[in-house]
């Protein structure tokens, strides 16, 4: 299955990370807190392999109330994980050669606090430009309205699976939404496909 800019093997990726209510500390202080990703085959898209890891943010590690309530990530769940600089290379060898894979997320947020993480910990981003947002796509068909995961799902016909904000549910939920997209694409090519055999028929019997 191709689609224009992107690679047949997706990495499909949300973050969870601390955060307090409006206002009451600056976002730059950000620290990914659970990484949830899927690696998808599109020539096979029942392939799915799973990652889900929680991490010990550093800079605040106590977790707000609102960030509990948000995430349902509890405080024992990060106290009991491994630090950024640990679990982030465990998740590069689990993705695999980056070369042959799409980075995809939901928007740019995913994008931008892998960033912030890694310059934090003084580690090499490694994706460079590799990245496809998803929601954009998504937009596009849509002339231009943006949804968030759950009301892009609504606007499928679909229920939100699993717990709101968790990585590893809102991943697979983006999923959900993606292959939709892609079943919708291919249908519309049979349906071209098969406008043009009738045409070719009809003309051939002229």
């Amino acid at each position: 299955m191709h689609i224009t800019g992107i690679k047949n093997n997706l990495l499909i990726v949300d973050l969870e990370a601390t955060c307090w209510e409006k206002d009451k500390r600056n976002t730059t202080e950000m620290e990914t807190i659970e990484i949830g990703a899927l690696k998808v085959d599109l020539n096979n898209i029942e392939n799915v392999e799973e990652f889900d890891k929680f991490i010990r943010p550093v800079r605040n590690p106590k977790l707000s109330e609102f960030c509990t309530k948000l995430t349902s990530i509890r405080q024992e769940d990060v106290d009991k994980a491994e630090i950024f600089p640990v679990v982030f290379p465990k998740f590069l060898e689990w993705a695999g050669d980056l070369e042959s894979i799409s980075f995809c997320s939901w928007g740019n947020y995913d994008k931008w606090q892998f960033q912030k993480d890694c310059t934090y910990h003084k580690i090499k981003y490694p994706f460079g430009d590799n990245h496809f947002d998803i929601k954009a796509l998504f937009t596009k068909t849509q002339n231009g309205k943006r949804y968030g995961v759950g009301g892009a799902l609504r606007l499928l016909g679909m229920k939100f699976k699993g717990t709101r904000h968790r990585g590893i549910d809102d991943t697979r939920n983006i999923w959900r939404i993606f292959k939709r997209m892609i079943q919708a694409r291919e249908d519309q090519m049979r349906l071209e496909l098969l406008g043009e055999l009738i045409g070719r028929t009809t003309s051939s019997r002229q």
